[in-house]
């Protein structure tokens, strides 16, 4: 598929997820039941239940990770969360930075960002706001942000080249990321990656582990580190969607792997 096509299927199953408000206890990492019926797996659980500022209305169990619990996030900071949907990690980041810091929320769909908005609306907080933008084109001015984090979106953006190249603009100097994200240890069977279902899910859009870390150290970033790693099972019910049992059989042979990891990384 082409990067338009592809950003045309996640913007309708996202929309999808936020016009139905799917509770997290109903959902997986990008693949929820109502955004891809083959991928009701998941991926993180109820790890937000005891974070302090988890929004059970703005949880959509959408993440692979808590990129806040490695973020260094500071009382004052202004903190940009990219792929926001309905504006957890939001929500948390804002417990993190106080009155005086600001959260700026930035997701490309449309229903999602009102609905980010409507949750915010609720809460009465005056420092966060929500934006309609692409992650690879931003509508944030140059040297905003004192953190950028992002949970289980980059891997749905077609070029990350482009995308960590927006987040390193928008750093100030000296500056810090922190994403959780899916990634990939040896090769996808050709029927998974061209699955636009698993793209969605975030699985085909995936990049080999080593690609992903060298496409942010390229971008300038230095101090990089995997915080944290964790082996995702896809069950065989779901890859017998897309392959066979003779064709599942030879991919389990091979040390293959799809992992969640949060990383961080400090802009030069």
């Amino acid at each position: 598929m082409k990067n338009k096509d592809l950003k045309l299927v996640v913007k309708e199953k996202y929309a999808k997820i936020a016009e139905q408000q799917i509770l997290s206890t109903q959902s997986s990492c990008c693949g929820v039941t109502a955004c891809c019926e083959t991928l009701e797996f998941s991926m993180i659980g109820d790890e937000y239940q005891n974070i302090k500022g988890h929004n059970p209305d703005a949880d959509l169990g959408l993440g692979c990770g808590i990129p806040t619990e490695f973020a260094q996030i500071k009382q004052g900071d202004t903190v940009v969360d990219l792929g926001a949907g309905a504006g957890n990690d939001c929500f948390v980041a804002r417990t993190l930075v106080g009155e005086n810091g600001k959260i700026i929320g930035l997701d490309f769909t449309e229903t999602m960002v009102e609905k980010a908005r409507n949750n915010n609306r609720k809460m009465g907080y005056g420092n966060i706001e929500f934006l309609l933008g692409e992650i690879e084109d931003m509508p944030i001015p140059d040297n905003t942000a004192d953190v950028v984090i992002s949970n289980c979106v980059l891997n749905l953006v077609p070029n990350k080249e482009k995308a960590f190249a927006e987040i390193y603009r928008i750093l100030k100097p000296n500056a810090q990321l922190c994403v959780s994200d899916i990634v990939l240890k040896g090769e996808l069977p050709e029927k998974i990656k061209t699955a636009s279902e698993m793209y969605v899910g975030c699985v085909s859009g995936a990049f080999q582990i080593d690609d992903y870390m060298k496409i942010i150290k390229n971008s300038g970033f230095v101090n990089i580190k995997v915080e944290k790693e964790k082996s995702i099972q896809i069950p065989d019910k779901i890859l017998l969607n897309y392959l066979s049992l003779r064709e599942l059989n030879e991919y389990k042979k091979f040390d293959n792997g799809i992992y969640s990891i949060t990383v961080y990384a400090e802009k030069n």
